[in-house]
């Protein structure tokens, strides 16, 4: 059992060491090469990284030189720049593992500095050392169990994917030591009179590895003793067989000696005698674990983890403690069947029994622990005149009947950790598994456990597997459907799932229409005496006052998360009084925190809390005013941070006046990180304020919000935001906030390139702006109309708009507006073929935000003047322009407009004949995208394929073409026939 290489000082992922740090960095090499830092799974590269990192992990901390390396990952045939790979795959490494774990040294590299069990192999070493150890002492039940779960460790093929001579030669030895240490654990399970389970494995195993002698030698002693005899002298004759036809030898003298006793039904043979019985105890051995469920479905990762704390309380090479694993999740997440399951999987590790309560803790009338107590004594066989009556004696007595013995207690659906404490065996050898609503953070030594909703495979695995393939099969993405309308939460989606297999002639479609309706949904899932609204009543009962308000009006809000700023705004407290009750229903599982000060609703657990508010709200206008103060903290916050960006620009001065303050910003950096952090969040909050009160506020925190649509990440958001908003205000009969939404919805068009959609919105929103008379809005939409024009080669039609934007920005004192329009002008000279104002104009518009101070847009102004420059054939002063412009959308995470950049870019490099250059930025705008949607990207296409053909590369250059020729007639654009004209040469040559 010594076949494997040493590797001091590490252990596999998921077994922990006693006092290891939570965030430890642990790998793994018995199946794919993978690390984790506590439990975040870490990237570990390409097939090469890995095989790198591999390398590294299995030389037991010595330094590898390069050129071991080299030849680890390549053998005989490196590539040319393999140093170069090496430290490029170091490189990565290091900026993913703690720092000084990877070290540099001699030329060469090694891994330093692991906690112990920080590998797999590790663990595995170790406990094959345990069990060799516990067999010489003759405890070979241990042993057995020491094997199994050194067995256990090996997920899958060894350094799976990873490629290299070394990999394989490592695949191959730790291969063999595992069928090792399988042959002796199957020896010992022999031993121990486990002939007649222990057959069925090794025919698998035997038929995978029919040339392994010892394999076969273990299976005829197994069917001799299973009373098997005739079938154990026929795995004589094919195994001679088949090593005569397959290497033309016979079998060794071991397992020829074997079948000669067979035949002489050798006494010698018979079945060993069982292990002696222990001395006959008073004790009884409880056996109260609830039935597993049949269908029990994932949660692998659970179930191991699990496992791996209750292995610790009877393993030897951890010390033997008393191990405590408590379970909290919201209810219905499977915290029972989970911690059921693994109990059952447990059982063989805890031989004195297994006790069990359910502690009613989510009820009206927990379980008293003296009353549980007096049940747990009786179980294990102390008679009802040697139970004292108090808590303290009780518990005192309990903890003496379990020392020395090893029994598994399930502290089912738990209160708090109050409850819990008195119901602890306290001893070493015994483990204790809690489940509760509650995280038991004061529970001293408890591994906490979060129980999350299943994985979208798992929650489909489940359904399946109650429904039946057939069905599922044929109707996969409405399958889908349900188990993401039950919030992939385990006890929704088998209440769904049972009500279909009760109903034969309803299908899965049916099903997943009548849960699309939020209003019905949790009136939907309840079957016979399970429902997932009277789960969430039983947590709701239990809240006090301030926690019941806060669940109810948060609830209110409809976007995917909620920041902590923004939940004090809803519940209109202040910001620590607000984290200590969203703390506190965290810890019931009623809220989750989604990242430090963000917190969210399951979706099952958001419908049950707004019908909960319907109900128990006294007023209406409550619930009213605590959508509004959210839409006041956005509205506000926004204005803030759009003030920063654009200094000089009257529109925050124009905006719907707030009630509620907003968080203010010194740095603008961290303006625009609240900005993108709360996008979702902020969009949902407008689409929700239907209500007249509410409509204009929401429309103007839209536009004070705009710099998410030319980030690229939010633009799709936005629109449905914005048309929503068009739809509402124009139901409304709101002029000015109806010109205001369609302005924004204009943006968006001109962003995506659909110059046709935008036009038709932009003369709406011109003409409900001076309808209102909204001098703000009319201002801006003329500039937007002047853009249009631009696209449409309107250009006199365009310098009009442009002009009369700039007097409404001056009217206004907007000297932003007319800064940002004057270099929208210049663009207009110089389609009209006046390069020289163009470029006057250009300058004007730099000079006049210059003096604003802030840069963003700034970025236009160097554009435009570096398109006029271009067009000069200046090309480096163009170059320059262009260069400061994408330096500052980038930092301002104008992402569309940094690929415009490089279109530019490249188009001044194509014009100066240098054409790689021109070819490389042309690649980089098409992998940021640009804004003018389908018919920009034909213009990069076309640019890409003038460069490639330039550099002798038509066939790439051809592709580039036909593929800017589908791009312009979905588009309608009249550069089509340009494009035919490049591609009509090319096919004929």
């Amino acid at each position: 059992m010594d076949g494997g290489p040493r590797v001091p000082e590490q252990r596999r992922p998921g077994f922990p060491a006693e006092g290891e740090e939570s965030g430890a960095l642990r790998f793994g090499v018995l199946g794919p090469v993978r690390a984790w830092r506590g439990e975040e799974t870490l990237t570990t590269g390409s097939p090469q990284q890995r095989a790198l990192l591999a390398a590294l992990l299995l030389r037991e901390g010595r330094t590898a030189t390069a050129a071991e390396l080299i030849d680890a990952l390549w053998g005989e045939e490196p590539p040319s720049q393999a140093l170069a790979a090496v430290r490029t795959y170091a490189s990565r490494l290091r900026k993913v593992l703690d720092p000084g774990v990877l070290v540099s040294e001699s030329g060469g590299y090694a891994v330093r500095g692991l906690t112990e069990g920080a590998l797999d192999l590790a663990r595995a070493q170790d406990l094959a050392a345990g069990a060799e150890k516990a067999r010489s002492a003759g405890d070979l039940c241990h042993a057995r169990d020491l094997l199994r779960r050194a067995l256990d460790l090996w997920d899958g093929e060894v350094l799976a994917g990873v490629p290299g001579p070394y990999a394989h030669t490592q695949r191959v030895r730790l291969d063999e030591w595992r069928l090792q240490l399988l042959e002796t654990r199957l020896d010992m399970d022999l031993e121990q009179g486990c002939h007649a389970e222990a057959v069925s494995e090794l025919t698998a195993l035997t038929a995978a590895h029919p040339l392994r002698e010892r394999l076969r030698e273990l299976l005829m002693l197994a069917l001799y003793r299973s009373g098997r005899q005739a079938e154990a002298l026929a795995v004589y004759a094919d195994t001679r067989r088949l090593l005569a036809d397959e290497l033309g030898v016979d079998p060794r003298p071991g397992l020829q000696e074997l079948q000669h006793r067979i035949l002489q039904a050798d006494p010698g043979l018979a079945e060993p005698p069982a292990p002696a019985e222990e001395t006959a105890t008073a004790t009884v051995r409880p056996a109260q674990l609830p039935a597993t469920v049949p269908d029990f479905t994932g949660r692998a990762a659970f179930v191991r983890e699990l496992s791996d704390v209750l292995s610790a309380a009877s393993g030897e090479t951890t010390g033997r403690v008393m191990a405590v694993s408590a379970l909290a999740g919201i209810g219905g997440v499977g915290k029972t069947t989970l911690a059921v399951h693994v109990a059952h999987q447990a059982r063989a590790a805890f031989p004195d029994g297994q006790l069990y309560v359910d502690l009613q803790g989510a009820g009206a009338r927990p379980a008293e622990p003296e009353t549980v107590l007096g049940s747990f004594l009786r179980a294990l066989g102390t008679a009802d005149s040697a139970i004292p009556d108090s808590l303290e004696e009780r518990a005192a007595l309990y903890r003496s009947v379990l020392d020395g013995r090893r029994v598994l207690v399930l502290l089912d659906n738990a209160r708090d950790a109050a409850q819990v404490r008195p119901l602890l065996p306290g001893t070493d050898g015994c483990a204790a598994l809690v489940t509760a609503r509650v995280r038991m953070v004061d529970l001293a030594g408890a591994h906490l456990v979060d129980l999350d909703v299943m994985s979208p495979e798992e929650a489909l695995a489940l359904f399946t597997k109650i429904v039946g393939e057939e069905r599922v099969a044929s109707e996969r993405e409405a399958a889908l459907d349900v188990v993401g309308a039950c919030g992939f939460l385990p006890l929704a989606i088998r209440i769904a799932a049972s009500r279909l297999a009760a109903r034969r002639t309803w299908t899965v479609s049916v099903l997943a229409a009548k849960l699309a309706d939020e209003r019905r949904r949790l009136d939907e899932l309840q079957a016979g005496d399970q429902a997932v609204e009277a789960t969430f009543e039983l947590g709701y009962g239990q809240l006090e006052p301030a926690q019941a308000r806060a669940f109810r009006l948060l609830g209110l809000a409809d976007g995917p998360d909620i920041s902590l700023a923004a939940a004090a705004a809803v519940l209109d407290l202040p910001a620590k009084d607000t984290e200590d009750v969203l703390e506190s229903l965290v810890d019931t599982s009623l809220l989750e925190s989604a990242a430090p000060g963000r917190y969210r609703f399951h979706d099952l657990v958001r419908l049950y809390a707004r019908a909960c508010a319907e109900r128990d709200e006294n007023l209406p206008s409550e619930r009213e005013a605590a959508l509004s103060r959210l839409l006041d903290f956005y509205l506000a916050t926004a204005a803030g941070v759009y003030a920063i960006e654009r200094p000089g620009d009257r529109l925050v001065e124009d905006l719907e006046p707030t009630r509620y303050p907003g968080l203010r910003f010194e740095d603008g950096s961290k303006a625009l990180d609240w900005l993108y952090s709360e996008a979702a969040a902020l969009l949902s909050s407008v689409r929700q304020a239907t209500s007249s009160d509410r409509l204009r506020p929401a429309v103007d925190l839209l536009w004070a919000a705009k710099d998410l649509i030319e980030s690229g990440a939010n633009s799709h958001q936005y629109e449905t935001t914005a048309r929503a908003m068009c739809e509402a205000t124009r139901a409304a009969g709101d002029t000015r906030a109806e010109g205001r939404a369609r302005t924004t919805l204009t943006n968006v068009l001109l962003v995506y390139g659909r110059i046709q959609q935008a036009e038709e919105e932009a003369r709406l929103a011109m003409e409900l702006a001076t309808s209102a008379k909204d001098a703000t809005a009319v201002s801006w939409v003329a500039n937007d109309r002047g853009l249009i024009c631009l696209h449409q080669g309107r250009h006199a039609d365009g310098k009009v708009f442009f002009e009369q934007a700039i007097q409404g920005h001056r009217a206004a004192d907007n000297r932003l507006g007319e800064a940002v329009t004057l270099a929208n002008l210049s663009r207009s000279y110089l389609a009209l073929g006046d390069v020289s104002k163009a470029v006057h104009i250009a300058r004007r518009s730099l000079a006049a935000h210059s003096q604003l101070g802030r840069p963003m847009r700034r970025a236009s102004a160097h554009f435009a003047l570096g398109l006029a420059l271009a067009k000069a054939n200046r090309h480096a002063e163009a170059l320059g322009q262009f260069s400061d412009a994408q330096s500052i959308f980038g930092d301002h995470r104008q992402r569309l407009w940094v690929g415009n950049t490089h279109f530019r870019i490249a188009e001044v490099h194509l014009a100066a004949g240098q054409f790689a250059p021109a070819a490389q930025h042309a690649e980089q705008a098409l992998a940021l995208g640009c804004v003018g949607g389908d018919r920009m990207r034909g213009n990069v296409v076309t640019l890409l394929g003038r460069a490639l053909a330039a550099l002798g590369q038509a066939g790439r250059a051809r592709a580039c073409w036909q593929e800017a020729l589908h791009l312009y007639e979905q588009s309608g654009a009249a550069e089509a026939s340009e494009v035919r004209a490049l591609i009509s040469p090319t096919s004929a040559a």
